[in-house]
């Protein structure tokens, strides 16, 4: 039972906020405070201080509009602190991160009362690295002579007179203060190509021994996050702390409350988390580079004693390697039959997948050989970076200096990180499933190369409930999840299934303050034309189109294939096209920037996008007055990992099509319409040009699930 001090903590903290800010309780907020106080505020303790019995997990799906980061805030902060515990709020894109840190927080600070601090952690490669600041400003003879070397590892230091100029600023700016090295702080976009050579990961990062330790804007950050009550990142720096074992960067999960804000990705980050894949050619291309490279350095450099022999056994591997790399391209280029197919963001991904994740034996056999060649690699390059190690310590006998152990410290970290990928992969694509267990997706991808052609392998588990099971909710103090969409066909199943949540979570649903009976019409027009039939159904939208979206201001018409987009776009009139943008013409943030000047301007403006633009997108009032979705989006029939799930819980007796399509169809459109009504005077029109959710037999379970609008239906 929720303790009476912390139950009044947290009334008061409602209290002092919504007076402050001259606002009303809205009913599902109160209701989510008191979901998560009930759950995360009685957690027992042992002696250590750590949870006692059953994880405590909740699940909370907040429609939009809810005021979900006050909500939980209000209610895990005075919790976690009364626990003694950290809080670690992760979300899934960085535009909700930064709200949180910049207005969320600063906001819940001057005006409930609460008392604490909180940091915004970021992975490493958002921050600067000195050391590559310095090599590419000083082009120094030395560096220049290893780095030359090793080009196509990233370590170009040719530098033309734009990014002398560049890099002259940061410095200039890092020397008064004015930046802190992080990416998101610099005043300018930055190109993803010069962030690229300025930025360091782990592999490569020399750690205390870099002579630039003291002043690493990483490790600042780093060290600011060990003195705070709440930190802010993304999930994927969660789960890769998980998979390091726990508080390598974060706290202890033992020690941790975590919110999983977006929680809905939660499940497919974990899956991508844990997917593996290499090229063939390209990496080909590279042992042969490795051979070439090494050979030449230590006919430059001749080394003495273990240093000397473990670089002298190297470009022999890396040639069996390249040896047995071409015999598997070629292998795999005899036995696949790449189909044409996009995925869900709409490109294209001529595709062979392995059905039930089983690799034919002549193909695993390749794959083992590799295993283990890149194994072999993996453990050279791994003594190589601990002998350099110990040579940037000034232990005698290793036979180089510190400052080269230093500069050449990142270029076999990178070498290693490249091999120890690679075994990676092969290890997925060969090890044996257990019975009991999902399988391994595995599949090849025809993949552009330059003026060639390459083959991608791929290895992805097909779910992540028991890797989410094991090294989160087992193992962390208490845990929230929460988005505006968790239910699947108004049921929690879906998300149990594929997050692993334990049986004894608590999961509800709070309801938006929108009312979506006044503020917004669902129409199901008849095209006379069926979805399936992509021909006939093209023509249909392009003939009718004009005429459905005549009169808003800001139009939003999203597709599930970009054949279809393009297809219906160039059907259109050519007058009428200029009114349209289309996505993938211009970046994201662009095509949505130039849409809300035109609506500014009182100018009529229709967007044409994809799966990206049917969640995250935030376009308030005439912005997005009428919602267009070309048909239910279900899954691309051709995604490896949704067929090897379908395929795996077909051979279990289940029904994939009732199971897993339709839920997660039910939830894409749930996010589509989720477009309309971002404030609660926003007002319009969804038309959803697919009559299968009248016609079919899943069809009513699928509209049912949609926001309460008014219905007319042809």
């Amino acid at each position: 039972m929720l303790s009476a001090e912390l139950k009044s903590q947290i009334q008061g903290a409602y209290s002092r906020f919504l007076e402050a800010k001259g606002l009303k309780p809205r009913y599902g907020q109160r209701l989510m405070i008191a979901e998560v106080a009930k759950v995360l505020g009685t957690i027992k303790s042992n002696d250590e201080g750590h949870r006692d019995g059953e994880p405590a997990v909740v699940a909370i799906e907040a429609g939009t509009g809810t005021g979900k980061t006050v909500a939980y805030s209000l209610a895990v902060i005075p919790t976690a602190k009364a626990a003694g515990k950290r809080l670690v709020i992760a979300t899934a894109t960085v535009a909700l991160q930064e709200q949180i840190v910049h207005k969320d927080l600063p906001d819940l600070m001057r005006n409930s009362g609460l008392n604490f601090s909180f940091a915004l952690a970021k992975g490493r490669g958002r921050y600067l690295c000195l050391s590559k600041l310095d090599a590419l400003l000083q082009e120094g003879e030395a560096q220049s002579a290893t780095a030359q070397l090793f080009a196509d590892e990233g370590f170009r230091i040719d530098v033309d007179e734009q990014s002398q100029k560049l890099f002259t600023r940061m410095v200039e700016k890092l020397a008064g203060n004015r930046w802190d090295g992080d990416r998101d702080s610099w005043p300018e976009e930055l190109a993803d190509a010069d962030w690229a050579r300025l930025t360091t990961d782990h592999s490569q990062c020399t750690n205390r021994h870099c002579p630039n330790f003291q002043q690493c804007a990483f490790y600042k950050a780093r060290e600011g996050m060990t003195k705070v009550d709440v930190i802010v990142t993304n999930h994927d720096m969660v789960l890769a702390d998980l998979a390091l074992g726990g508080g390598a960067v974060l706290p202890d999960p033992r020690e941790t409350l975590y919110v999983f804000d977006e929680g809905h990705h939660l499940p497919d980050k974990a899956i991508g988390h844990f997917a593996h894949f290499t090229r063939l050619r390209s990496t080909a291309d590279w042992l042969g580079q490795v051979e070439k490279n090494l050979t030449k350095l230590l006919a430059q450099n001749p080394l003495p004693g273990d240093l000397g022999r473990l670089i002298e056994q190297v470009p022999e591997l890396a040639r069996e390697l390249r040896t047995q790399q071409q015999f598997m391209f070629t292998a795999c280029e005899q036995l696949a039959d790449f189909r044409a197919g996009e995925d869900m963001e709409g490109r294209e991904r001529p595709r062979h997948r392995f059905e039930g994740g089983l690799v034919p034996e002549h193909l695993r056999e390749l794959g083992i050989e590799l295993k283990k060649g890149f194994a072999k690699l993996t453990d050279v390059f791994t003594r190589l970076a601990e002998l350099l190690k110990e040579a940037m310590d000034g232990e005698a006998g290793v036979g180089i200096a510190s400052h080269q152990a230093e500069e050449w410290y990142p270029l076999f970290g990178s070498l290693l990180s490249r091999a120890q990928g690679n075994w990676e992969l092969w290890t997925a694509f060969t090890v044996e499933d257990p019975e009991d267990s999902p399988p391994m997706a595995r599949w090849l991808t025809l993949a552009e190369s330059g003026a060639a052609f390459d083959i991608e392998v791929n290895a992805s588990p097909i779910l992540a409930a028991e890797t989410l099971r094991r090294n989160l909710w087992n193992v962390a103090y208490g845990a929230l999840v929460t988005s505006a969409t968790l239910t699947a066909l108004n049921s929690f199943d879906r998300f149990r299934m594929r997050a692993g949540l334990p049986k004894a979570a608590v999961t509800a649903v709070v309801p938006s303050p929108f009312h979506h009976a006044e503020a917004g019409v669902l129409r199901v027009p008849d095209l006379k034309a069926d979805p399936r039939d992509a021909t006939a159904h093209t023509a249909a939208i392009v003939r009718d189109l004009p005429q459905l979206v005549d009169g808003p201001r800001g139009t939003l018409v999203l597709f599930s294939s970009r054949k279809q987009m393009q297809d219906v776009f160039d059907g259109l009139d050519r007058e009428w096209r200029k009114r349209v943008l289309i996505q993938g013409n211009l970046s994201k943030q662009e095509t949505l920037n130039k849409h809300k000047a035109r609506v500014d301007d009182g100018e009529p403006s229709v967007l044409f996008g994809l799966a990206s633009f049917a969640e995250g997108v935030d376009l308030p009032g005439a912005y997005c007055e009428h919602v267009v979705i070309a048909k239910i989006p279900f899954a691309v029939p051709d995604d490896p990992v949704e067929a090897a799930l379908a395929e795996w819980i077909e051979a279990r007796g289940g029904n994939p099509f009732m199971e897993i399509a339709v839920p997660d169809a039910s939830l894409r459109l749930v996010q589509a319409c989720g477009r309309l009504l971002r404030t609660e005077a926003d007002r319009g029109i969804i038309t959803l040009l697919d009559r299968r959710v009248v016609t079919q037999r899943y069809g009513k379970a699928i509209l049912n699930a949609l926001p309460p609008f008014r219905r007319e239906i042809a």
